[in-house]
């Protein structure tokens, strides 16, 4: 009897909890937020020709030098397609493709790799890796001539500070 009475009572109380918890209004979603203009929406231009990616790469690799990184420097066209590359010596082999795939995300999603970073990192947003051909590391710099997403540069083989930096360097050739 005076076990069934406890059991009654932890049970009562137990259900309580739970009811209470629930009764709790929710926690607002960061991401049910609807913002009024189209974030990350710059239209895609004409693919950046082999000569002016040719400079972006000069730009980066010289920065690069200067501060005695060998990287792995990637361009890549409006379509996400190779147009140029450098791997400078002693770059780690495994860089030559994050390289690439900073540069093609940087296109594809129309934004910096350092945005998908930043979700992951600061922001706890778990889903942006499970979206296709996303890279959670800065290094990729969309490349914007007169208003138009011409292409983008992915830097590989540093820390994420050191590749964008590098990045940065390079895109500074066509943003201005």
């Amino acid at each position: 009897m005076l076990f069934r009475g406890l059991a009654a009572s932890l049970f009562a109380t137990v259900a309580l909890s739970f009811s209470a918890a629930y009764a709790q209004a929710p926690a607002a979603n960061p991401l049910d937020a609807i913002p009024e203009k189209m974030p990350f929406s710059t239209p895609y231009g004409a693919p950046i020709t082999a000569e002016k990616a040719q400079a972006v790469i000069k730009a980066a690799e010289d920065e690069a030098t200067k501060k005695g990184w060998p990287l792995n420097i990637a361009v890549a066209d409006s379509g996400g397609n190779l147009v140029a590359f450098v791997r400078m010596d002693g770059a780690q082999l495994a860089s030559i493709a994050i390289s690439e795939h900073k540069a093609r995300a940087a296109v594809k999603f129309r934004r910096p790799t350092r945005a998908f970073e930043d979700g992951v990192q600061l922001k706890d947003l778990k889903y942006v890796t499970t979206l296709d051909d996303v890279i959670a590391s800065r290094g990729g710099i969309p490349l914007i001539e007169g208003g138009k997403l011409i292409g983008a540069i992915g830097c590989s083989g540093g820390t994420g500070s050191q590749d964008e930096a590098v990045c940065t360097a390079g895109a500074a050739v066509v943003n201005k």
